[in-house]
């Protein structure tokens, strides 16, 4: 039996998410907002509306958002994308969420080394973001970088799955010194005048 393409959209504290899926499997997630480059629905689509099954790929959506899961039971199928860009993404799925992950890292992981720059295009064209975690994908200073939904989205998700902040040496780091930090010995107690 051949399952129907179906497509939902998701609100979220971040914005709606419009997400195209067949069964577990999920081709796109775009996030509805003017300006910002949109995939599209193809012909044919079957459109869900609230309530979601349970374990539907909009319903997983909606769970991670309001705190309820931090990891999808699903299969990210991008409609398209290089050998190089599915190993990436295979490799950022490993990357939990709670930890970031350096470009150079992460090409390394990928079986990539050296390949820091393609990564970032790979982040890039990545067409299922939050599920393909591409907001976990750091600097090589663990400073925030380019990130298509806008850096303020890649804060907030960073933040939400307390992976924030990322470094007290950066800009982003925290102010306060007793702030969890990726730092291998983040500073205690009052900070001193």
């Amino acid at each position: 039996m051949v399952e129907l393409l179906e497509c939902a959209d998701v609100p979220t504290p971040i914005g709606t998410f419009r997400i195209v899926y067949t069964g577990r499997s999920v081709r796109v997630v775009d996030l509805l907002e003017r300006g910002l480059e949109q995939t599209g629905v193809p012909d044919g689509v079957r459109i869900r509306r609230p309530p979601f099954p349970v374990g539907s790929p909009p319903r997983q959506l909606s769970e991670y958002f309001r705190g309820k899961r931090t990891t999808f039971d699903l299969e990210p199928e991008p409609p398209q994308g290089s050998t190089f860009d599915a190993a990436v993404w295979a490799a950022l799925c490993q990357v939990p969420a709670g930890e970031t992950v350096t470009y150079g890292e992460l090409a390394r992981r990928a079986g990539h080394p050296g390949s820091a720059r393609a990564v970032g295009g790979s982040m890039h064209r990545n067409p299922i973001p939050i599920i393909i975690p591409c907001h976990r994908v750091v600097g090589e200073s663990g400073s925030l970088t380019g990130f298509g939904l806008g850096l303020w989205r890649k804060r907030w998700l960073l933040d939400k799955e307390g992976a924030w902040p990322l470094r007290s040496g950066t800009p982003e780091g925290p102010s306060d010194p007793a702030q969890r930090t990726l730092d291998a010995r983040a500073p205690r107690g009052p900070r001193s005048p």
